[in-house]
């Protein structure tokens, strides 16, 4: 059964949801405490492993739900994810309950029949494992709801798929393609919020991704030193950690953090070698961004040699998480006091078209507008930069242009400068930059407004046709620095 109730709201009733299910699983727990103490000794070492990954999810499961009291206004980030969940763990401990109470068996039998059963029906996965996936799958969601720095969306979208499967191996129906109809409305105004005196970057990973491109030629990612054991690279007390990302099932993880003596970004990168971890540390100042291929290159400047060498190589699963990290990284390094120069080419993420490109006046700034394609997978994105002085060119926010832009009602023009978008996620790049400023209407839609008449006409056409052209005027570029 999927967790619905049409006079409740939506989350509501999934965090009740949680309630009942760690209440059931306490119970199916005991059940089996009762079924081992039945049999022979032979059986409790896989019995007693069962009931403990059954009493993680129980705790698991309240955690959850105490935690969406401190942290509502997260809450609809967790929504579909517990819809896809629930069910399946409900059908799971539904199924054991009624093997060990079926009384036509003996105890023995009907623990031999439900472990073989249900490690058969989930293709071999032993009874055990799979409360561990739903276990690990319940930690993701705590993580994602509490925006932990170490949360991994990749994991979580891995672990969802399986689950997935599961539900569909036990003949579950697929969930709603969304918890509610206001969760999307519910996490554009989600992206919106910002907790006071955080770091713009610890938002960026902390939301799901509106769309996942898959990269191909992939390859395993590499860091090439210099390294050093644990114990030889710290981080100063009192450092702000703003996320981490891990690659290669956690072979090789980044860890980035603002160091408080001069409040700059550091970059933290841990890999394995015959299983001893080595770590290799630098900060965005001293390190220089490419895109090749499906990868991002961060290279280092060789004092001893004198030129530029590779300091890790980033394989990435999806085109958008390669986009938003290029983007955080370079805007950190322009945003950083100890940067010297930030090269042009940074600024430009390689293998992208450029469809479009006018000024804006965008939260009271003035704003470069870009429409980018990707050439390897068609996606489409929206840039803005700043547009004069210093920063020109430095990242402001990015948004996807998803499967959403082909509703005839995503895009609506308002009036000769401005351009209404719905269902637009925007990450921003900055503190200073407040995009709920350009959302004042009762809608909640993205207004763009456009310095010049042309340039609204313009991007209307953009998304116009299916397949748009990349544009050969240069109108609407950044001015000259100040």
């Amino acid at each position: 059964m999927e967790f619905s109730n049409p006079n409740l709201p939506t989350e509501v009733t999934l965090m009740q949801g949680c309630s009942s299910e760690a209440e059931r699983a306490s119970i199916v727990a005991g059940g089996l405490d009762l079924l081992r103490a039945a049999l022979a000794e032979k059986f409790h070492g896989h019995i007693t492993t069962v009931a403990e990954e059954i009493r993680t999810t129980s705790r698991l499961l309240r955690e959850l739900a105490s935690r969406a009291q401190v942290h509502r206004s997260r809450v609809p980030i967790v929504l579909n994810h517990l819809n896809v969940l629930l069910p399946c763990l409900q059908r799971t401990l539904r199924d054991i309950t009624a093997y060990y109470e079926d009384k036509t068996m003996s105890r023995e039998i009907r623990w031999r029949t439900m472990y073989s059963k249900m490690t058969e029906e989930a293709a071999g996965l032993p009874l055990s494992q799979r409360f561990v996936l739903y276990n690990h799958f319940l930690a993701l969601l705590e993580q994602l709801l509490t925006r932990s720095p170490i949360f991994d969306l990749n994991t979580l979208e891995s672990l969802r798929t399986r689950i997935m499967t599961l539900r569909e191996q036990r003949g579950i129906p697929p969930p709603p393609m969304q918890a509610g109809p206001v969760v999307r409305q519910e996490l554009m105004s989600l992206a919106t919020m910002q907790e006071p005196n955080s770091h713009w970057a610890e938002q960026i990973f902390s939301l799901p991704l509106p769309s996942r491109t898959a990269l191909k030629h992939l390859k395993p990612s590499r860091s090439f030193g210099p390294w050093f054991p644990r114990g030889h690279l710290y981080m100063p007390p009192g450092s702000t950690i703003l996320f981490r990302r891990v690659f290669d099932n956690d072979q090789l993880s980044i860890l980035v953090y603002i160091n408080p003596v001069n409040q700059s970004p550091y970059l933290l990168v841990r890999t394995s070698q015959g299983g001893v971890p080595w770590f290799s540390l630098r900060g965005a100042h001293e390190l220089c961004i490419a895109r090749e291929g499906s990868a991002l290159q961060l290279k280092r400047w060789s004092r001893s040699e004198q030129c530029s060498k590779l300091w890790v190589v980033l394989y990435f699963l999806t085109w958008e998480e390669m986009v938003l990290f290029y983007c955080t990284f370079v805007a950190l390094k322009a945003r950083n006091t100890l940067t010297v120069q930030v090269h042009p080419s940074e600024y430009k993420l390689q293998r992208e078209k450029r469809l479009f490109q006018a000024q804006i006046i965008d939260d009271g700034f003035k704003h470069s507008l870009i429409v980018y394609q990707d050439s390897h997978t068609r996606g489409i994105r929206l840039h803005a930069a700043v547009w004069e002085g210093e920063l020109r060119q430095c990242p402001v926010w990015t948004a996807f242009v998803t499967h959403q832009s082909q509703s005839r009602t995503w895009l609506s023009r308002r009036s000769r400068h401005r351009v209404w978008l719905k269902d637009v996620q925007l990450y921003v790049f900055c503190n200073t930059y407040r995009q709920e400023n350009m959302r004042q209407n009762k809608s909640g839609a993205f207004e763009i407004y456009f310095a010049s008449e042309e340039g609204a006409t313009r991007f209307r056409e953009v998304f116009a046709t299916s397949s748009p052209e990349p544009s050969e005027t240069n109108e609407g570029a950044p001015g000259p620095s100040k």
